[in-house]
This record gives structure tokens, C-alpha cells and sequence, in this order.
């Protein structure tokens, strides 16, 4: 073994010692170790590594020493490790490179961490390593729900999430998220969107003719039915504005929100999730039908007698309970919901109230 004095000098990364001789490395430069200092002491050096410090002392007994720095993206650490010098234990530090980086991202304000999907390593195998590293590092700070939101674009990432423990939460059209939670217990973080939301319009002209339609794809019981234009209802769309868009997609039809007549609530409608269905009372603002033909069979301006007087309307109860309560509208015997904008102090959004205020000199759903 042969005993080497480190003079007290800037290491260039490039000289590594190995077993008393001298080698130099493409891979790494002067700069990516910058600020680590050597102190002038014996080392012994056995095999391939950097050493960063190591000091002596008397009864040749080396004692653990620690240093630190980066290597672009990466941590530079040491540990320590024994070994033996003509049968006496030492310990020395061994500076090496290794990646201690996590991934990118913020914490949310529940405690938790949401990693940042712009900003994900290129190589799935680079992925895999930093991901397991952070969840170390997570857990240590104690974190708790994880959110990995993984492009589809990097779709090839979900197997080594899935392999580290995370689990589905949803799916959109360019993206899958994942979650994780660490602490111990049940887990605490909210489940997928539980609900759908349709609206229908009822759309009705001073002279008692409503605005239906017969779709082109329905089921079985629904053929040669004449109902009300449905749909559901965009991201970040209000209620009212959803139902005068899909009045306006399949009949061609203007009209404008008055209220909201009755909302039905139903469980397990598709793919187990619950369904909300709107009516919305419309009035028209224009009169000329241009049909949606992808969707759309026809369309026309069906008298109010004979909408109700459909024996699929007349059978079914829920069909001739909604009818009933637009009639009593129209008879000003009932009052819907009106859509108000309110602004909450807990988030400072505008949000859209529905409620029914009745005001002396308001006989808008008074009996007459």
C-alpha cells in the first residue's frame, strides 16, 4: 500500500488514485466539484474512488469523516467504510458520486407533494431511481399524499410508479394521475370525480309549443320519442350556459336562461359513476331550426298538449312528474332556482347560486 501526502489544493475531479497510481476521467471536470479543499494529511487510498478528506491520528486510527458538494444535477456524499492497515481498524470517507436528487415539485397545502409533470427526468431508468429516492425523502419529511401526474406522452413512466407502490386516481384525454400516501392508515386524499352532470332545456313559446327533438342513437324504449334537448355539460361551464349551449348544438336555437325547474339525482348511470340531470326553463330568441345532423334526427316545435299526451311520457313517473312541475311554472304555481353571482371570501372566486327569492313586487311565480 503505498502512502500518499494530499497537499492543500482545489481537486481537479480528473486525477483518480487507484492503488498508488494516477488516472485521469472524460467523464467528469474541474468545475462539477468546485469548492471541495484538501488539507495536507496521509491518506491511504486502495481501490477506485475520490477522496475528499480523511485525517490521522495517532495509533494509525482514521477517524469517520463526512463532506459534501454537487455534481450538476447530482449530490456528492461520502461514507464511511472500515478497513485495515497492517491489522489495525480504521474507518475512512470515500467521496463519490450518487444521485440524492428528487423530483421536481411543490408541496400543496395539505401536507402534501405535488410533482411537477413539466419537469420529469427524460430516461425512464434515471425516473425510476429519482422517484424512489424522493419517496425516501418524503417519507423523512413527513409528508403525505403524493400527487404524480404523468403525460401521455409519458405513458412509458406509469409502470415504474406503479411498481413503487402509487396508484391510479383518474384519467383525462392527455394525462393519467397517480397518487401515493405515506402515513400509516386509511387514505386521506379525495377520490376520482364521483358525478356527471347533464342539463335539459325546456324551451317553450308563448304559444305553448315546446322545442323537441328525436335522437339518432337512443335505446329501444326512446325510438320515435320527442323530448326536450339534452347533454351534459362542459369543464368549467355553469349550468344555465350549458343548457343554452346544447339547445343551440342541436336545434340551432337562441335562447336564454330563466331557471332551473328541477334537478333529478341517479346512481350507477355510467361507469358506476352518479349522475345530476338539470332542466333548465328556456326562452326562445329565435324560431328557425337547423338540426345537428350527427346527433340529431329531427327537430320541431311540438304543441304542449301533445308533448304530454306521449304514452312514453304519460308511463313513465319521473317523465310525468317533470312536466307536471314545468306546467305549474308556466301556471306561475311553482317558482324555480334563479342562477345568482356571489364571490366567497374563503376562496375569492365568483360563484354561481342557485336559489328562489320571491319579492312582494315580484308576481313573476305568484298564482295569478
Amino acid at each position: 500500500m503505498e502512502m500518499k501526502l494530499c497537499e492543500s489544493k482545489s481537486v481537479s475531479v480528473s486525477e483518480i488514485v487507484h492503488t498508488g497510481r494516477t488516472y485521469s476521467s472524460p467523464f467528469l471536470n474541474s468545475r462539477q466539484i468546485l469548492g471541495v479543499k484538501y488539507k495536507p494529511r496521509f491518506c491511504a487510498f486502495r481501490g477506485i474512488y475520490f477522496q475528499a478528506s480523511c485525517s490521522s491520528t495517532s495509533h494509525n486510527t482514521y477517524p469517520q469523516t463526512r463532506a459534501s458538494g454537487s455534481v450538476g444535477q447530482e449530490k456528492l456524499s461520502t461514507e464511511p467504510f472500515s478497513y485495515q492497515i497492517n491489522g489495525t481498524s480504521g474507518a475512512k470517507s470515500i467521496l463519490y458520486s450518487r444521485e440524492k436528487r428528487v423530483l421536481d415539485a411543490f408541496d400543496d397545502e395539505y401536507g402534501g407533494v405535488v410533482v411537477d409533470p413539466e419537469r420529469l427526468p427524460a430516461n425512464p431508468s434515471s425516473f425510476a431511481s429519482i422517484l424512489h429516492a424522493s419517496l425516501s425523502r418524503w417519507k423523512k419529511m413527513g409528508k403525505k399524499g403524493i400527487w404524480l401526474k404523468l403525460p401521455v406522452d409519458r405513458s412509458e413512466l406509469v409502470p415504474y410508479a406503479i411498481k413503487e407502490g402509487f396508484q391510479y386516481h383518474h384519467a383525462e384525454r392527455g394525462y393519467v394521475m397517480l397518487t401515493y400516501w405515506i402515513p400509516e392508515g386509511p387514505c386521506m386524499l379525495p377520490a376520482n370525480a364521483s358525478h356527471q352532470v347533464g342539463v335539459g332545456g325546456f324551451v317553450i313559446t308563448d304559444r305553448n309549443e315546446v322545442l323537441v327533438v328525436q335522437e339518432k342513437y337512443c335505446s329501444p324504449a326512446c325510438v320515435g320519442l320527442w323530448k326536450i334537448p339534452t347533454g351534459f355539460i362542459l369543464e368549467s361551464e355553469e349550468i344555465f350556459t350549458g343548457a343554452v349551449r346544447e339547445v343551440k348544438e342541436e336545434t340551432g336555437i337562441d335562447t336564454e336562461f330563466v331557471e332551473v325547474i328541477a334537478f333529478r339525482h341517479a346512481h350507477n348511470v355510467a361507469f358506476e359513476k352518479s349522475d345530476l340531470f338539470f332542466i333548465c326553463m328556456l326562452r326562445p330568441l329565435s324560431t328557425q331550426i337547423v338540426i345537428d345532423d350527427l346527433e340529431i334526427q329531427a327537430a320541431k316545435w311540438l304543441p304542449l298538449v301533445e308533448f304530454v299526451q306521449q304514452p312514453l311520457i304519460q308511463e313513465d313517473c319521473m317523465f310525468k312528474k317533470v312536466i307536471d312541475i314545468c306546467m305549474a311554472r308556466l301556471g306561475k304555481r311553482y317558482c324555480g332556482l334563479s342562477a345568482h353571482q356571489v364571490v366567497s371570501k374563503f376562496d375569492g372566486m365568483s360563484s354561481s347560486l342557485y336559489y328562489n327569492v320571491i319579492e312582494n313586487e315580484d308576481f313573476n311565480c305568484r298564482s295569478s
